[in-house]
Formats: C-alpha cells, sequence, structure tokens
C-alpha cells in the first residue's frame, strides 16, 4: 500500500520571511560536490524544520540545478517537508500489518480528537499527524509514533488516551516553567 502525501495548499508559505543567510554555510561545506542534492535538501530542512519555498531558489544557484528538478526531489522523497509542522508529530503506521488490524480507526479517532486532516497540524502549532507507510513495529500493529516513542496495540480510543496524556504533560510543564 503506498500513502500518498497530502499536500498542503500553501506549502513552503508562511507569515514570515525566511532569512536564507543561514544557508551559506551549508551553502559552502557542499561547494563543488556532485551528489550533495540531498544533504543539502536535509540540511535545509534542519535549518528552517521544513524547506521554505525560498530556499528552492538559492539552492538552484548554487548547484545549477533547475529548481524544478530540485522541487522534484524534495517532492519524490517522504522525508521532506515543504511547510511547517508541529512541535510533536504523531506517525500512524498504515502498513499492512497495522491496516489490517485497522489503523484507519486510529487516524480517524485522532482527526476527530485534534480537528485536523491527514498531513495537517493543528492550529496552536504543537501537533502534526501523517500516515506512514511503514514503522517497523508490525508485532505490535496497529501503531504510531509520537516523536521517538512507539505505542502499539492500539485501537482509536486509545491513542486519543496516550495524545491527550501528552497535552496535560505539556501543559503542566508550560504552567511549571511560568512559576519559576
Amino acid at each position: 500500500m503506498r500513502i500518498t502525501r497530502i499536500a498542503n495548499e500553501q506549502a513552503g508559505l508562511t507569515n514570515e520571511t525566511v532569512d536564507l543567510s543561514v544557508m551559506e554555510p551549508l551553502l559552502e561545506q557542499y561547494k563543488s560536490k556532485s551528489g550533495s542534492l540531498i544533504p543539502l535538501l536535509q540540511g535545509t530542512q534542519a535549518l528552517f524544520g521544513f524547506i521554505p519555498a525560498e530556499a528552492f531558489q538559492k539552492l538552484s544557484d548554487a548547484t545549477k540545478i533547475a529548481t524544478a528538478d530540485i522541487y522534484g526531489v524534495a517532492t519524490f522523497y517522504a522525508q521532506f517537508r515543504l511547510s511547517p509542522v508541529g512541535k510533536t508529530i504523531i506517525k500512524v503506521c498504515h502498513g499492512t500489518a497495522c491496516h489490517v488490524q485497522n489503523a484507519n480507526a486510529i487516524t480517524d479517532a485522532i482527526k476527530d480528537y485534534l480537528k485536523v486532516k491527514d498531513g495537517e497540524t493543528t492550529e496552536d502549532g504543537e501537533f502534526t499527524l501523517e500516515s506512514v507507510a511503514c514503522l517497523g513495529c508490525c508485532s505490535l500493529a496497529p501503531v504510531m509514533m509520537i516523536g521517538d516513542n512507539t505505542h502499539g496495540k492500539l485501537n482509536g480510543k486509545s491513542a486519543v488516551r496516550i495524545i491527550k496524556d501528552l497535552k496535560n504533560q505539556l501543559c503542566s510543564s508550560e504552567a511549571d516553567g511560568q512559576l519559576k
């Protein structure tokens, strides 16, 4: 099963101007090195958390690769993001083992709870929901990952409970930080 990435209608667009000068050390590091496009895209994403639309032209100018070709690579690989994501990424596995164990019910419950579509970020910028092809935890199917933590043997209700608990932890952490 192939998971299609849902393009955000405003992919790469933000309300803020992006400071592309922070890319200079990265561009210098890969200057004149062939086969450096993917490391340059990875580095750009590491700098901004996604690849801003404005960065494509800068990468094109530095590498002499057509902007359309760079965009083609960035949209081909699922690792690259063209729009900002939430602080916490929730990945729900939809590989074969998870699919037959009703991963759709998990995704649907999370979408309802967070009030987002697959691939979207909550209004507060805290959570991004993504369906992925496989997380490699088939014995725990169905599975979701939140950050680096894997949660298995889920149903819609248990998945939402985990997210609610995480939200409560985040709220109490913020409250503790304000008290200090």
